[in-house]
């Protein structure tokens, strides 16, 4: 049957920190008023320590972060609450982005964008970039990739079986509706990693995105009206021409594939 307690705060045993080192440290003294047999079970006056004490500290509402117990007598401990900043809690979120892009080959100009021509009979290419009449060798440029993740602190409780596996299983895919503020397809779900505190702590899990934007209206050479979404790969068929006295390669067809599934992004836990 579970013991009885007293716990009142311990005389001149208070501290208090300010600045970068803001929180609290306060003593109690736990006394067990059951009659009979001196209990032996640490977690009862643990828990009895959490009861006395307040969730948080002062004006400022620091919260306490950990606490211990001491035993100095028979039916006596001292506790210590601390009060503090440091502890991560479960919903805490830390986000961090990169918009440095990616590189990427392309082989053709794609309208709006110009090509402004030099030298007499300058032979018109259609966009192709660097073609020499048998090959469009390209160029490599930097493409808009907005890659970020979201660190999440995730009770112990909600990381099982099924949770990991929906990690597993979305894993290279893009989103298949609006999410975050994106269209559907423009984010892609590069994974997730995570690592538990201490035997009964929670999960801190890191989940990683990249991001590129879904275009439309896209007119490439002579064809119009292309759609493309983010992570859809899109490459362009030539064919040569002599239309213009000289052998040259232009578009013939351009391909639009998807070369990753779509998923439920809400599986994730993130929300919408």
């Amino acid at each position: 049957m579970p013991g009885a307690y007293t716990v009142s705060e311990r005389w001149s045993a208070r501290k208090r920190g300010g600045g970068s080192n803001t929180g609290a440290t306060v003593e109690y003294i736990i006394t067990e008023t059951t009659v009979g047999t001196p209990s032996a079970d640490d977690d009862e006056v643990i828990a009895a320590l959490v009861d006395a004490s307040p969730a948080t500290w002062g004006e400022a509402l620091i919260p306490r972060v950990s606490y211990d117990v001491e035993q100095i007598a028979d039916r006596i401990w001292v506790g210590t609450v601390n009060y503090g900043y440091n502890k991560k809690d479960v919903g805490d979120i830390e986000y961090n982005f990169d918009t440095g892009g990616g590189s990427q080959k392309i082989t053709q100009t794609i309208s709006p964008l110009s090509v402004t021509k030099y030298g007499t009979n300058a032979p018109d290419f259609k966009g192709a970039i660097n073609a020499d009449g048998n090959s469009v060798n390209g160029v490599d440029i930097i493409v808009p990739v907005y890659s970020f993740s979201e660190t999440r602190i995730v009770d112990n409780d909600d990381v099982g079986a099924a949770f990991k596996s929906a990690l597993f299983g979305l894993t290279g895919k893009t989103n298949n509706a609006s999410w975050h503020g994106f269209s559907a397809g423009e984010v892609l779900f590069m994974g997730a990693s995570g690592s538990r505190h201490g035997k009964r702590g929670d999960w801190e899990i890191n989940f990683k995105f990249g991001a590129s934007p879904n275009k439309t209206n896209i007119t490439i050479g002579t064809i119009s009206g292309i759609s493309k979404k983010g992570w859809e790969y899109l490459w362009v068929l030539y064919e040569k021409s002599t239309d213009q006295n000289c052998l040259i390669q232009i578009p013939k067809a351009v391909y639009v594939h998807q070369v990753y599934e779509s998923g439920n992004f809400t599986a994730l836990g993130l929300g919408a």
